[in-house]
């Protein structure tokens, strides 16, 4: 009896130890790689840094393609890696001194909660961390799916943030904004009033009160599963594209939408096609994306 006490509890310190590698690795940040020789010609190279924020269980891998694709092609270079736990304590690797094309690279140590408001909470902090620390006043921001809802509740529930840091180019890559309506519906404006999403509508409120006085661009980039037209396999395309409800109150907010097919809602941040999509978006020269 105590030999069979023994060998299972060897089995359990080492899949402990397993577990604790592999969530270091999660959490290790992807390596950074600065912009070096010739530059691309069809990029522009400025000083507004990109913002990559994970979704509902993202870390590392969701932006690791992303991020080394960018360095293998000379656009963009990781400056910066910001990490954030629960208790809103906040601790980084890098620095952001207006570098070209910068990427800052946003990491939860734990977003597994059953609602996305404790990361609305975090990602509140490290927005602000990153405006008053390294002076940013304007960013990009590249969300994936919780991580953009989690980027507008952070955005539209601050006052300091929508004084302090203005927002350039948002690109939300299947990201719900509103999670009542059924998702056999197509879009149209007035469903507003059909939603009982009380978090849609207190952005929905909270949109109408934001005294916006400067150009802001949305892409709002979709994926379609097997053929399907209403869903990337997790996010339905109705929670995605209600966002059109939200800035239509604005007529200084440009809306871009595209739906990729055959594209999972994971794939939205992998697939090449859509990761040269997005630096046209960001960076591209006297272009928009299509």
């Amino acid at each position: 009896m105590k030999k069979a006490v023994k060998i299972v509890g060897v089995s359990l310190g080492a899949i402990f130890l397993l577990a604790c590698g592999v969530q270091g690795y999660l959490l290790s940040g992807t390596p950074a790689k600065p912009l070096t020789g010739e530059l691309a010609e069809k990029y522009d190279y400025e000083s507004t840094p990109t913002l990559l924020i994970p979704g509902w269980g993202g870390n590392t891998i969701t932006y690791n393609k992303m991020i080394k694709y960018y360095q293998q092609k000379n656009i963009a270079q990781k400056v910066l890696t910001v990490w954030v736990a629960p208790n809103g304590r906040i601790w980084t690797e890098g620095d952001f001194n207006k570098q070209k094309n910068a990427l800052i690279q946003i990491l939860f140590t734990w977003n597994y909660d059953a609602t996305y408001h404790p990361q609305v909470k975090q990602l509140t902090a490290v927005l602000q961390y990153l405006q008053r620390h390294y002076q940013i006043q304007k960013v990009n921001v590249v969300a994936h799916s919780y991580g953009g809802t989690e980027f507008i509740h952070a955005y539209m529930g601050s006052k300091y943030l929508q004084q302090h840091l203005q927002l350039n180019k948002l690109v939300f890559l299947g990201v719900p904004v509103e999670e009542s309506l059924s998702d056999q519906l197509r879009y149209r404006y007035h469903l507003i009033t059909k939603s009982t999403d009380k978090n849609f509508h207190q952005l929905f409120l909270q949109m109408k009160e934001w005294h916006l006085n400067y150009p802001v661009t949305i892409y709002n980039l979709m994926g379609s599963e097997d053929g399907s037209k209403i869903t990337d396999g997790s996010v339905p395309h109705i929670q995605s594209e209600m966002l059109k409800s939200l800035v239509g109150t604005h007529p200084t907010i440009s809306y871009h939408q595209k739906i990729y097919p055959q594209t999972t809602h994971t794939q939205l941040h992998n697939r090449e096609t859509i990761l040269k999509e997005i630096a046209k978006i960001l960076w591209g020269k006297n272009e928009e994306a299509n």
